[in-house]
């Protein structure tokens, strides 16, 4: 079984409920455990978030548009939430956390790393633009339609 999906969603507030409904719904139908769909859509919801807040190419005009894509395929599921902006800053690799207790941004990077099995934090290679991708181990409900066989 696999569902794959990909929007393109303007820079919006309201476009952070809708990409998480979306994965929601499409993980209910599919069976995956609510537990797990929740820590997804959690983390989804900070990508999304963060794509809204920082995703611009140097404007914070809400009409630039970022892109979500979901992939339920056999036993995981990975999402991907690119955007325009200016990216990550270069940073030396870390053996502590991200951000310190106190500070007011970058609790969502946090956050969708312990929601996550793997979770990257990466620029699109040779443009402008942040991407943000995280994955999970599925689990199902006993009465999943889709189980992956």
């Amino acid at each position: 079984m696999s569902i794959m999906w990909s929007l393109h969603l303007r820079r919006d507030a309201a476009s952070v409920p809708l990409a998480r409904r979306l994965l929601i719904g499409s993980m209910d139908t599919a069976g995956v455990d609510p537990d797990i769909s929740y820590d997804l859509s959690v983390a989804l919801s900070e990508a999304c978030a963060n794509a809204v807040e920082h995703g611009g190419a140097g404007s914070p005009a809400p009409e630039s548009a970022y892109r979500v894509t979901a992939y339920l395929d056999g036993e995981r599921c990975r999402i991907e939430v690119a955007n325009s902006g200016p990216g990550f800053p270069a940073r030396p690799a870390r053996s502590v956390p991200m951000t310190a207790p106190q500070d007011e941004s970058g609790r969502g990077l946090d956050l969708i790393e312990q929601l996550s099995d793997h979770a990257h934090f990466g620029n699109k290679p040779g443009r402008a633009g942040a991407v943000v991708s995280f994955d999970k181990i599925l689990k199902w409900r006993e009465d999943a339609p889709l189980v992956a066989v």
